[in-house]
């Protein structure tokens, strides 16, 4: 059989076994499937099955331990990999993240076979994608978007004993339509566990709401204006904030949560309102891999850490930073306690219940932002950032939705932001339109932000 065909963790347990030392190997399988259209009709359509294995070495070198990897995808030839892994471990300098390998513990299903997306589970979208198409065509609208759902089944075992198994599974919807007469473009997209979970029309009766906005639209100039940020758009811009971090650059002076005299800002209030940030892996609708799976170290990221459980971490408690990222090895030095990324995100404030239509309501005078695009961070010290606004903005006034406006460029922090918020709704899954790609499992709330900071006006349509 095929390494390509064998079990994870038979394939994982085969390397283990020649590896002559100690090792880490880490298994994904990946099952996709999408549908591509553009120009009111499908472009493309797929369905990808993948393996990758990465192996982990770990040896010892004049001054310590060092960590080498290598990988490969289909079948691969497992000497050649561990060679390769060995080499790179030799060649590397003794490791800052060193530590002892960690027996994760055992999964009951790690040799059961990778699941699949079958092409099937696309048909509801399908059908309702073919009305969605036909109405764009009848409506002189352009209709352009993705159909994706893919799972990706994890495995990592280690000589120490770990043999760790996760499946996750994610769908994603996006659509983007833009009137041909008026030249409005607007843009939704949604998240879920699976594909039950989603629905074309309901993003099509949400964008033609947009789209009657902007039958009337004026120019604004640049400045500060206080913006309400739906929950998609405050995914743009708030997992940012966690993937920022780094307890180790905090220390070193290098990011927002530093503090002089090489300390951090843990324990220093960030927002007068009370925020939660957290990840869970258990989190409900938001299920995430719950142990650490790292097929090279960066930052505080490490592979002596790979099978280290990852449970709910809070970040800021309260409007309180609590807690930054650290490995083993890292936290040790610092007196900390090990924080290992999360593959979710979730921001809240307690007792909130209001939707984004409430907070419009609630307004007297806004811009209504639905996504933000092509974001940078300019400095890391402040975690400033840049980007654009894109297919949706709206000038809100008494209340309602009165006109669309003009594109701007946005200078600002997300910590900055959530400094500024005056009100906030309830938490919902949220799907990024800049992050979703690598990022999909967030849930956020609506934001009401004072003086966000529009620098320029933008030529984007």
């Amino acid at each position: 059989m095929s390494t390509s065909q064998e079990p994870a963790a038979a394939v994982a347990q085969r390397i283990l076994a020649g590896a002559g030392g100690e090792a880490c190997v880490l298994v994904d399988d990946m099952s996709e499937v999408d549908v591509r259209f553009a120009n009111n009709a499908i472009t493309s359509d797929g369905r990808r099955r993948l393996r990758r294995v990465s192996v982990v070495r770990y040896v010892d070198v004049p001054g310590g331990r060092s960590a080498g990897s290598a990988s490969a995808t289909g079948d691969v030839d497992v000497e050649a990999l561990l060679g390769a892994a060995e080499l790179d471990a030799l060649s590397a300098a003794p490791a800052d993240d060193a530590a002892g390998l960690l027996d994760g513990g055992q999964d009951g299903d790690a040799y059961l076979p990778a699941p699949e997306v079958e092409p099937s589970s696309l048909s509801a979208l399908l059908s309702e994608l073919g009305d969605v198409l036909r109405r764009s065509a009848t409506q002189r609208r352009v209709a352009a978007g993705f159909v994706e759902g893919s799972v990706v089944t994890t495995t990592v075992a280690s000589t120490a004993g770990t043999m760790r198994r996760h499946v996750t599974p994610t769908a994603k919807v996006q659509l983007t339509l833009r009137d041909i007469s008026t030249g409005a473009s607007v843009w939704a997209g949604s998240g879920a566990g699976s594909m039950a979970g989603l629905s074309l029309a309901e993003l099509e009766a949400s964008l033609d709401v947009r789209l009657g906005w902007s039958t009337r639209s004026i120019d604004l100039p640049a400045g500060r204006y206080r913006t309400i940020l739906p929950p998609d758009a405050v995914a743009d811009m708030v997992p940012l904030a966690a993937q920022a971090a780094s307890g180790r650059d905090a220390m070193e002076g290098h990011n927002v949560y530093s503090a002089s005299g090489s300390q951090t800002r843990i324990g220093q209030r960030f927002f007068d309102v009370p925020f939660n940030l957290r990840t869970d892996p258990e989190e409900p609708g938001l299920e995430a891999i719950p142990f650490v799976a790292a097929r090279a170290s960066s930052g505080d990221v490490s592979v002596f850490d790979n099978g280290a459980p990852i449970g709910r971490q809070t970040f800021v408690e309260d409007g309180i930073l609590r807690r930054l990222l650290w490995s083993r090895a890292g936290a040790a030095r610092a007196g900390a306690q090990p924080t290992f990324p999360g593959d979710n995100l979730i921001l809240e404030l307690p007792g909130s219940a209001s939707s984004t239509q409430d907070l419009i309501s609630g307004t007297d005078r806004a811009l209504l932002v639905t996504c933000l695009w092509y974001i940078r961070e300019v400095d890391p010290a402040t975690l400033l950032l840049t980007g654009l606004t894109r297919d949706g903005v709206y000038l809100v006034e008494a209340g309602e939705v009165v006109a669309a406006v003009n594109n701007f460029r946005f200078n600002e922090s997300p910590l900055d932001v959530l400094a500024r918020v005056s009100a906030t709704g309830r938490t919902e899954r949220a799907l990024s339109r800049e992050w979703n790609e690598w990022f999909p499992r967030t849930a956020m709330p609506g934001l009401v932000v004072e003086d966000f900071n529009f620098s320029s006006v933008s030529p984007a349509t």
